[in-house]
């Protein structure tokens, strides 16, 4: 896996603020709102006291890994924390057989016909991860389902980040130089590592294919708090099945 960052911000992190920062993670992925230290105590069993938990943050804003919205008490991670955790503290959640068996079915009568495979591949990807998911290759050739599904994403109220990720919907060559630059046959891209402007606020998994025909990547973008463990899986699954029916 491909993930670049400067990390030099959580090299002497203690285990602590590890723990803390997993938490804060967890919790802005899941509820896309800054993190107060109550919460915190609440509901993640830390066995340190708000004000501990509380000291801990500030210690975590301070070198670059949570910052603070101007108007919450609470935190949430920059991108240099969401890329850390990506590589070292989260953990893909496996498809079950169930869940391989359902995507695998949505796109099996297309197997031997290149173009309705990417096409149903990338349908089957947004259905799946409700997010805005994107296929492109060396063909010119730019997929893309689920652009409705970054509108329910509080992020993407934001008029100037959604216009700007709408419109590369029709800017093949964005895609690919950002495909271009990365070799890793699987890729997440975090922050500055996408682009810059308002899509830095971004995440984009995508995993590259290779066929007789065409090469290409598939993939997921939306905030930078995908939900990483769930994401990946369907992402790499449907990269291989496209692999696997080219061959």
């Amino acid at each position: 896996m491909y993930i670049s960052a400067n990390m030099d911000a959580v090299t002497d992190l203690t285990p602590r603020q590890i723990q803390i920062l997993k938490a804060v993670i967890d919790e802005y992925i899941m509820t896309a709102e800054a993190v107060g230290s109550e919460t915190l105590e609440k509901k993640h069993n830390l066995g340190v006291s708000p004000a501990t938990i509380r000291n801990e943050m500030v210690r975590l804003t301070e070198i670059g890994m949570l910052k603070q919205p101007h108007t919450s008490a609470g935190r949430t991670p920059t991108p240099v924390a969401m890329k850390y955790y990506v590589e070292q503290l989260m953990k893909p959640k496996d498809l079950s057989v169930a869940e391989e068996v359902a995507v695998k079915e949505k796109v099996w009568s297309y197997r031997q016909e290149i173009d309705k495979l990417l096409r149903e591949a990338t349908k089957a990807l947004a259905e799946k991860t409700k997010t805005l998911a994107i296929t492109a290759t060396n063909e010119g050739d730019l997929y893309y389902s689920g652009a409705a599904n970054i509108l329910d994403m509080p992020e993407f109220y934001d008029y100037q980040l959604t216009h700007e990720l709408l419109g590369t919907l029709d800017e093949y060559a964005f895609w690919w130089k950002v495909l271009e630059l990365h070799d890793a046959p699987f890729s997440i891209l975090v922050g500055d590592d996408l682009s810059t402007g308002a899509l830095t606020q971004c995440g984009f998994v995508y995993y590259k294919f290779k066929t007789s025909h065409v090469t290409g990547a598939i993939g997921v973008i939306g905030p930078s708090r995908l939900n990483y463990p769930t994401v990946i899986p369907v992402v790499r699954y449907l990269g291989n099945l496209i692999d696997e029916f080219a061959s």
